[in-house]
């Protein structure tokens, strides 16, 4: 049975918001420098975005999969194409929308090219066949994504977490840390947000490995949770300041960070005092996909109809839309996306039907 963690669901409206802060600093009327640095690093909540769903699945659904074996597979990938799918081809619609708006009106549409339109309908634009980012740019992750939950059953069928001493499961999640850093390295890249087209993949599937792992740790340690959340916690900082003092790479420094951040996080989910179980942050949390994929393409209606591209948003039309993007993530979650969610999830997939030998009056022969 799926226990949600609270604070883990307001963590990720958090993080959800920080992406849309990134994608519109640039154009931030007096947005101090110190302010403008901090929102340009808004790429990476995408890794903690990972790193959490890696965690929650493994949570929700490992222990369903080891009993149910290749038979429980296809019900656990319908459910999770039901939780991305339906929202994301109603932004493609909308991203279609726009691009129609912009050639009858005699403009050029360079970010919205028909001939990859395909590609992003079934998710695999991420998958190495794309060289930029085009549509609705944040969907990169959901594409990203759904490669992850089809490797997953895989690795609950080789991989159980549970059995497998404390001291391996750190080693392991130090092995994928390190390999996604190597991989960035080898590259010749040192931020994680650069050249997603080629590492975007590489790069979700290794930190959602590693969130998998981390939710064994949370298993484990949840009943004595005060000391591993100070270690956890104490890790994390270290990590950090070691990044923004430039002594450690940022592909190495905030995934690792994250991991621990994320553990602490989780262990001290549902405690007193916790300011993430409150409702309004939980509801943040609970409207953040909306948010997360609704929220690009609406800057670029937004700007289409009232920003000079040329010149920078002052404070009212910046709060104009982010008030924009709050009221259309509730309305997109509870008109489109739970809605499409429950219909897709009450689908029932038809089993092979079985031949009955000769002569057998019964189904199980």
């Amino acid at each position: 049975m799926k226990t949600e963690l609270r604070a883990l669901t307001s963590i990720r409206g958090i993080a959800a918001w920080f992406v849309v802060l990134f994608h519109i600093r640039l154009s931030i009327a007096g947005l101090p420098a110190p302010a403008a640095a901090v929102l340009a690093k808004g790429y990476l909540a995408v890794d903690f975005f990972f790193l959490l769903s890696g965690f929650v699945i493994w949570m929700s659904w490992s222990e369903r999969l080891r009993a149910g074996g290749l038979a429980a597979v296809p019900e656990f990938l319908k459910r999770r194409i039901a939780r991305i799918w339906p929202l994301h081809l109603f932004m493609l619609g909308f991203g279609l929308l726009l691009a129609f708006i912009l050639l009858a009106t005699g403009r050029d549409a360079p970010h919205f090219p028909l001939a990859e339109l395909p590609l992003h309908v079934l998710l695999l634009q991420n998958w190495g066949f794309t060289s930029t980012l085009s549509w609705n740019d944040p969907a990169w992750s959901i594409s990203c994504e759904l490669a992850a939950y089809l490797l997953f059953p895989l690795l609950v069928l080789a991989i159980d977490w549970r059995r497998v001493p404390t001291p391996a499961i750190l080693a392991a999640i130090t092995a994928l840390l390190v390999l996604l850093h190597t991989v960035f390295a080898m590259r010749g890249e040192t931020t994680l947000g650069l050249d997603i087209p080629r590492l975007g993949l590489i790069r979700c599937v290794l930190e959602f490995a590693c969130g998998t792992a981390v939710a064994a740790l949370w298993m484990r340690w949840r009943e004595t949770w005060r000391l591993p959340t100070i270690a956890c916690n104490a890790a994390a900082l270290v990590l950090l300041a070691g990044w923004i003092a430039g002594r450690l790479p940022e592909t190495l420094a905030v995934p690792a960070a994250f991991a621990a951040l994320l553990l602490g996080l989780a262990l001290t989910a549902g405690k007193p005092g916790n300011p993430l179980e409150g409702r309004p942050l939980h509801y943040l949390g609970e409207i953040s996909y909306a948010t997360y994929l609704g929220h690009f393409l609406l800057w670029f209606a937004f700007k289409l109809a009232f920003v000079d591209d040329t010149h920078a948003v002052g404070a009212p039309l910046i709060a104009a839309y982010l008030v924009l993007v709050l009221a259309s993530s509730a309305a997109l979650y509870h008109w489109v996306e739970r809605p499409a969610q429950r219909r897709v999830n009450g689908l029932t997939l038809r089993r092979p039907r079985q031949v009955q030998p000769a002569g057998s009056g019964s189904p199980h022969g």
